[in-house]
């Protein structure tokens, strides 16, 4: 198996900034899911693909766990990181919720907490919600627009004034991450994403809640369609 890795390797110069860990991703995936890296091989190590990409670790460990969001590959402790499947998995791994649970539930939480926040938003609320999206507009790092993503969300729970929104946002959170990271290094919707969380602040900011629930809605749909996007079935790879 080392022998096919660095065969596959050898034509892997650094990594163009997509970000780098986007591009490791991007690289690693195509591989795997087109025979090149075979269901059964064992990755190199982190820092052997840093050296090979010409990227940090950070961005190595990054394109990893978004690998194992995809059920592409499994690592075991002390043994490595083997790849376990040649096809994205329908449902991604995100640690304590998977992407459906989070598709089934978002709704229920997100659309009615956005409605009261309309209605209960305070000028601290909306100062706070405005400057997520003003440092979201600017940052080029996925991992910390990841964060601020975040961030701009369980404002909105909190500024529901329903501390049962605020609770359940927060126990969803880490999910939600997982699924964000690995979502935007396969297809970046941050722009699409920016657009929606305006309409969602401008919303609420009017005091609307029937638009601010809608805007949510659209938000959540446009997060949907990417996972399903992102996890549609490809065509086995030809071989001779």
């Amino acid at each position: 198996m080392n022998n096919l890795l660095d065969s596959w390797t050898a034509g892997q110069g650094p990594v163009v900034r997509v970000g780098a860990a986007e591009g490791v991703l991007a690289a690693l995936r195509e591989a795997i899911q087109n025979g090149q890296i075979p269901v059964g091989t064992k990755l190199e190590s982190e820092s052997m693909l840093a050296q090979r990409f010409g990227v940090s670790r950070t961005m190595v460990r990054e394109a990893l766990r978004s690998l194992a969001s995809l059920g592409l590959t499994s690592t075991k402790t002390g043994k490595g990181t083997f790849v376990v499947s040649d096809q994205v998995i329908n449902d991604l791994r995100l640690g304590k919720y998977s992407a459906r649970q989070l598709l089934e539930a978002r709704p229920h939480i997100e659309i009615p907490a956005a409605g009261l926040a309309a209605q209960r938003r305070t000028e601290e609320d909306l100062q706070g919600l405005r400057e997520i999206l003003e440092a979201m507009a600017v940052e080029d790092e996925l991992q910390q627009w990841v964060a601020l993503n975040s961030e701009f969300h369980a404002r909105i729970a909190r500024a529901s004034g329903n501390g049962v929104f605020a609770t359940m946002q927060a126990d969803i959170e880490d999910a939600m991450a997982k699924q964000s990271q690995t979502l935007n290094q396969v297809i970046d919707r941050r722009e699409e994403s920016g657009v929606e969380h305006a309409a969602i602040l401008a919303a609420i900011e009017r005091g609307s809640a029937d638009e601010a629930t809608l805007a949510m809605m659209l938000h959540l749909q446009g997060v949907e369609h990417t996972l399903e996007s992102v996890t549609a079935p490809q065509s086995a790879p030809i071989r001779a």
